[in-house]
């Protein structure tokens, strides 16, 4: 096991992590900006280095600064919690070549998926259902016309190096496809300074699903459920649940059993969840995350397992600590991700938050790391905190987060708690019966 973790993050999830590494009798070290200074987890770790000012380019995404600071303080891993450097090979790469472990995959795996195109070939020859498109990058219009007219109208044109909705247009008609191609490869390339982008069938009123998925670097693969994040604005996630409720126990198992089995075969190493849009009972493949993601706390509401843990336990060498067989689904769980937002135009609410109270009873959790007085500053990511709600039944799990919502109080910014009042007393949300458009649509008609 580790003597030392370097966390690569800020705000809950360091705290998170740090929380799991407490538990399991390891030294931390966190790395801040100056921004950051006053930040919960740099208050409870065992050590803090100051990595530069606030702009990320300058301090969580300044890799020389973090492999010195690990230097500096002897630690033996990183972790780097989600975002940031969670996906980015190079810093995998460098930290391997400092004899410092990172809690994650191998560079080359974080490579494959992080090229959309190489991705889904990958998952194609892995025996991964995948959606219907391009097999490989789209330049030329009389191209893009051929492959559209053979997989059929609408279709998607996806930025291969993208996320987060950027290079990303739907194309209705073979008229609309031209300006879309061109706005798609415009779009990517500026996001992400690269032009390369693939064509996918547009499914009409699909859901998110997605599945948690680990191993151990040595052919042993698991899964752990699928989670629901169909409720996004702009395509970023809003609130998610485990189990979905379009999903039965066969197509659970049948979609688990695929993706656990792919895992293995490629010899993945780490927490990694697959991604796919799920329409008329068929699973789509669209992406591969290489790391733990955002909504982790619902998976683990449900399975009783820490997940962080387990990264560590993985990359400490010390394999995965359960077998398929002993993976048991209990329950269901809701997070809603508690943003400085206003909850209708959700433009960033910075500032001092002069009063901060979180429900409490069974079945709740809220993974956060603000408190009365904490500036939340405009630098970053606006998420301040997660409310993770569990219940035997989704019945009891939603009794139980409407009443948590009415207890969380955030006073001094704007925050998006007021959505997730209005969401838990809709009659579609409370039936489960919504897909990956159905959020844009409820905010245009409340507008």
């Amino acid at each position: 096991m580790f003597q030392k973790i370097l966390i690569a993050n800020r705000g809950e999830i360091a705290l998170r992590v740090l929380r799991a590494c407490k538990e399991l009798g390891i030294q931390t070290v966190v790395v801040h900006s100056t921004a950051d200074a006053d930040a919960m987890h740099v208050r409870l770790a065992d050590e803090s280095v100051c990595i530069g000012p606030p702009p990320s380019r300058d301090s969580y995404l300044n890799i020389h600064q973090i492999v010195a600071a690990c230097e500096i303080t002897g630690a033996d891993a990183v972790h780097p919690g989600y975002g940031f450097l969670s996906e980015n090979a190079k810093f995998a790469d460098i930290l391997a070549a400092h004899n410092i472990t990172f809690i994650g995959p191998t560079g080359d795996h974080i490579r494959i998926m992080g090229d959309k195109i190489e991705a889904k070939r990958t998952a194609k020859r892995l025996g991964i259902p995948v959606v219907p498109g391009s097999d490989g990058a789209v330049s030329e219009e009389k191209e893009a016309k051929r492959i559209a007219a053979e997989i059929g109208y609408p279709v998607i044109i996806k930025a291969s190096a993208g996320g987060g909705g950027r290079g990303m247009k739907v194309a209705h008609t073979e008229a609309d496809l031209e300006v879309a191609l061109q706005t798609a490869r415009s779009e990517a390339g500026a996001a992400f300074g690269d032009d390369a982008v693939y064509i996918e069938k547009y499914l009409q009123k699909p859901r998110h699903i997605e599945v948690q998925v680990f191993g151990d670097g040595f052919g042993r693969g698991v899964h752990f459920g699928e989670r629901d994040c169909s409720l996004q604005r702009r395509h970023q996630k809003v609130w998610e649940e485990a189990n979905s409720p379009a999903l039965n126990a066969e197509e659970r198992s049948r979609i688990g059993g695929i993706c656990a089995k792919a895992i293995a075969d490629l010899g993945y190493s780490g927490a990694g969840t697959i991604e796919f849009l799920y329409e008329n009972g068929e699973f789509y493949f669209i992406e591969m995350n290489t790391r733990l993601q955002v909504e982790h706390p619902v998976t683990e509401a449900i399975t009783g397992i820490d997940l962080v843990h387990e990264q560590i336990r993985v990359a400490s060498g010390g394999g995965l600590s359960v077998k398929q067989e002993d993976i048991k689904f209990n329950g269901h769980a809701i997070e809603c991700r508690i943003n400085a937002e206003d909850p209708r135009t959700f433009t960033p609410s910075p500032g001092t938050i002069t009063h901060f109270h979180t429900p409490g009873g069974l079945g709740i959790r809220v993974d956060s790391g603000v408190y009365s007085g904490y500036k939340i500053p405009p630098y970053y990511d606006s998420l301040i905190g997660k409310l993770i709600v569990h219940g035997r039944n989704r019945v009891e799990c939603m009794m139980r987060l409407r009443r948590a919502l009415d207890e969380f109080v955030v006073d001094g910014i704007k925050t998006t708690l007021p959505l997730f009042r209005d969401l838990v007393g809709n009659a579609d949300i409370a039936n489960g019966d919504y897909d990956i458009h159905w959020l844009e649509k409820y905010l245009a008609k409340e507008e």
